[in-house]
């Protein structure tokens, strides 16, 4: 099976620093939903991992954040893909959890809910955490210097073997070589 791992905010769509917390505010970053696409008609699982602390917080509750991703799976639908599953962290930083990145737990429950090791799954991101999850937990750490990316790209310190790409179609076109 090909598996591959997308953070949402920054990567599927334009990020806020207030967070994305209407599906109003939900906008796809160009090109996006088309490389979503073909990354289904590849034959790629495309599974979402993402760090929604805004519930924690209390700048939006469940129904607001499946709101949000109805709209989001709506919109991949009508380009022609698919997203497999989704898995996100409701937590702040100071929950200590387990499962908000940079921790791994919600990479182990992809791992687990798909019955593989990650070892090389491309998993894509715009922050330093991402990446660090995603290299910690053995995937293939990308970056894509939308959303956060290219702050996260000049800070340094980038995870060992991590690829750098423009944008998410870019990322899928290496994938396609």
């Amino acid at each position: 099976m090909k598996l591959i791992i997308l953070d949402r905010d920054g990567v599927i769509n334009y990020d806020s620093a207030t967070f994305i917390k209407t599906p109003d505010e939900w906008k796809p970053i160009p090109g996006s939903l088309e490389a979503i696409a073909r990354l289904t008609q590849m034959g790629y699982r495309v599974v979402v991992a993402t760090n929604q602390s805004g519930i924690g917080r209390g700048l939006l509750d469940m129904a607001t954040l499946n709101a949000i991703n109805d709209k989001m799976w709506k919109a991949v639908n009508q380009a022609g893909g698919r997203v497999d599953a989704m898995f996100f962290c409701p937590h702040t930083t100071t929950d200590k959890c387990d499962c908000r990145k940079p921790a791994t737990g919600m990479f182990k429950e992809i791992a687990q809910r798909f019955g593989l090791e990650l070892n090389g799954v491309p998993a894509v991101g715009d922050s330093l955490r991402d990446l660090q999850a995603a290299s910690e937990a053995g995937a293939l750490p990308v970056l894509v210097l939308t959303g956060k990316g290219k702050k996260t790209s000049t800070k340094g310190g980038l995870p060992e073997n991590t690829k750098v790409f423009p944008h998410l179609a870019a990322a899928v076109d290496a994938l396609a070589e």
